[in-house]
């Protein structure tokens, strides 16, 4: 029972089943839905901690307190903004579309829970694994990016209609760069398994073969959930609040349900393709270890994502989108070629994947940063261009 409590848990509640008479696949059926709904419950719950743990460390990083005044430390304000968003009533929009309107916030939820499905907890503790586990996240995040734009169609509401339309726009350019470098972990694995992918790296993490890759893949993920610097979903002062202007009470709320939990999911997935998953050391002796090297992975990665919220300025709509097309998906594009053929190379030759594919990515990196150098130079060399007229002419006389 200690060294795997999952399995122990699993023999013990078929054994109950089976002597209830049901037969074997009426209790595996069984288990799956109640595996399936006890998930959804703890991702669901931890949203309240998800929440309180950000405000604190947000407010460290700016020299504020955070919550402190409901319960001990503030940790139960969460809980009362709870309370009061589900006494409030849903007011639905005069002529909105009422079934897609009340319909929206679920997709979005649904989308992110949805994506835990394939995500191995532990050493043979996954909801399902699919053997196109990485094209399941693709497709399942797409299910998101319908619900804002649902959510925006059927307030009746242009402002809303507006909103979400940026927002798809947004989702839909930062998932190009996402999926290009979404191939690179499943060439070095040879299977688009996430079980396959972590199984893997049990001689070296994928972040330490391809680490532009992984950073590629965080900051794209960070804009689709549409976290600071990218949190232009929600422009107050552009767009009167984005897509969710029209929503209230519960309905309102469970869009940031989403986005708090999606950063964890950020976080969950990150820790799967690059950092080794729920690898580590003792863990396949003791699953209930491999659970704990996952979690903590997991919040470390969601710690960035906080720490990345806290320090970024909001930017514009031309710039994220500048920095996505001209930058990140080039990049995105010439790490998977590089990754490919390099990969290919080294098994080939017989040389170590690892330390070759590392050297490869120090020499992107090179030529990424003389490439940025050479733009800002050549961008500075303009701006002196068109101020030089200016400083020229002689003052006006009034």
């Amino acid at each position: 029972m200690i060294a795997d409590p999952f399995a122990w848990a699993y023999d013990q509640l078929t054994a109950l089943l089976l002597s209830l008479g049901m037969t074997a696949v009426w209790a595996q059926t069984v288990l799956r839905l109640l595996g399936a709904a006890v998930l959804a419950t703890v991702l669901l719950v931890s949203t309240f901690f998800l929440i309180w743990g950000e405000r604190k460390l947000l407010a460290r990083l700016q020299d504020r307190r955070g919550p402190n005044r409901v319960g001990p430390w503030g940790v139960f304000q969460t809980v009362a903004d709870f309370v009061k968003l589900i006494g409030k009533e849903i007011i639905v929009p005069t002529r909105a579309d009422k079934a897609v309107y009340l319909l929206a916030p679920l997709l979005v939820v649904l989308s992110v829970i949805g994506i835990w499905a394939v995500v191995p907890l532990a050493p043979g503790v996954v909801g399902t694994d699919l053997e196109v586990g990485v094209l399941y996240l693709v497709a399942i995040g797409a299910v998101g990016t319908l619900g804002i734009m649902l959510a925006g169609w059927s307030s009746n509401n242009k402002y809303a209609l507006i909103g979400a339309f940026r927002s798809v726009a947004q989702l839909v350019s930062y998932e190009v760069p996402m999926v290009l470098v979404l191939l690179v972990p499943v060439i070095l694995a040879s299977s688009m398994s996430l079980v396959g992918i972590v199984d893997a790296q049990a001689g070296m993490w994928f972040i330490v073969m391809a680490p532009v890759a992984a950073l590629v893949y965080l900051i794209t993920s960070i804009a689709e959930n549409g976290r600071a610097p990218f949190d232009l979903l929600e422009g107050e002062s552009e767009i009167v609040a984005g897509f969710n202007i029209e929503y209230s009470a519960l309905a309102f709320g469970m869009f940031f349900v989403a986005e708090f939990l999606h950063s964890l999911t950020i976080g969950a997935v990150v820790t799967t393709l690059f950092l080794g998953g729920w690898r580590g050391p003792g863990a396949e002796a003791y699953p209930l270890l491999g659970f704990i090297y996952f979690l903590l992975k997991t919040l470390s990665v969601w710690l960035v994502i906080v720490w990345i919220r806290g320090t970024l300025p909001r930017i514009r709509i031309d710039q994220m989108l500048g920095f996505n097309w001209k930058f990140l998906t080039p990049i995105a594009l010439g790490i998977l070629m590089m990754t490919a053929l390099v990969d290919k190379m080294a098994v080939a030759a017989g040389w170590n994947r690892t330390v070759v594919l590392l050297l490869a990515n120090a020499a992107a990196v090179g030529i990424i940063l003389a490439s940025v150098q050479g733009y800002a130079r050549r961008q500075r060399r303009r701006d002196q261009a068109q101020l030089a007229p200016v400083e020229a002419a002689p003052a006006a006389v009034h």
